[in-house]
């Protein structure tokens, strides 16, 4: 792993952070709903995924490269360095998009930052991050991992985003993604239910990858 795929998760990361608080924000001052956000989040993974994919792998997710640890495709050094990456990709897009809408519109929004409140309870929270999150990484293993998978990885992965926030995003804003998080939280000071974001995530990428790496993963080569 080189200096070129930790500026790709930067970038990648920042860009999440970025476009996504950003169409939050364009959603709130248009009457949008939910279906701006989530095509814009489905939209810069799948573009940014496309054009860095193939340099870093295109993680822009703690929880993905998490992942790639537990299935040994990461160096324990490596899936830090990204992790590193990735957090520091998310806080400098926070700041960038709060200082390009201005205070007014970040407090509007919360400042982007996923949350969930009565009558959702921090079980209910965390399961439902469990479950998106297994079904985000779940897609990454079976469309970009598995060698036999048909060779549309960022696409399939974008639209992942988008049908989980399309559910989850009234409940939880469906983060998915720690430094989703941790940008907003950094940017704004805010760390308010923040087990829920860092658990729920690790928790699901986890689970997702050992059962696709372990049990639908076809490791058998053609003679």
């Amino acid at each position: 792993m080189g200096s070129r795929a930790l500026v790709a998760e930067f970038i990648g990361t920042f860009a999440l952070c970025f476009i996504g608080i950003g169409s939050i924000a364009a959603a709130a001052a248009t009457g949008g709903g939910l279906i701006i956000p989530a095509l814009a989040h489905g939209l810069v993974i799948a573009c940014l995924a496309s054009a860095v994919g193939h340099i870093s792998g295109g993680h822009f997710n703690p929880a993905v490269s998490l992942a790639m640890l537990l299935t040994n495709r990461m160096k324990a050094a490596d899936a830090g360095a990204y992790i590193v990456a990735q957090v520091l990709g998310a806080i400098a897009g926070s700041f960038a998009v709060a200082y390009a809408l201005g205070s007014t519109a970040m407090m509007g929004i919360k400042h982007g930052i996923p949350a969930f409140s009565a009558p959702v309870m921090t079980g209910q929270a965390i399961v439902v991050e469990i479950i998106l999150t297994f079904f985000l990484v779940f897609v990454i293993f079976g469309t970009a991992v598995d060698s036999k998978a048909p060779k549309m990885a960022a696409l399939f992965i974008g639209l992942t985003v988008t049908l989980d926030i399309l559910m989850g995003g009234p409940v939880t804003g469906a983060c998915m993604n720690p430094a989703r998080y941790l940008g907003p939280a950094v940017a704004s000071g805010n760390f308010g239910q923040i087990l829920t974001y860092m658990i729920g995530p690790i928790v699901g990428g986890g689970l997702a990858a050992l059962v696709y790496d372990k049990v639908l993963m076809d490791k058998t080569t053609a003679s």
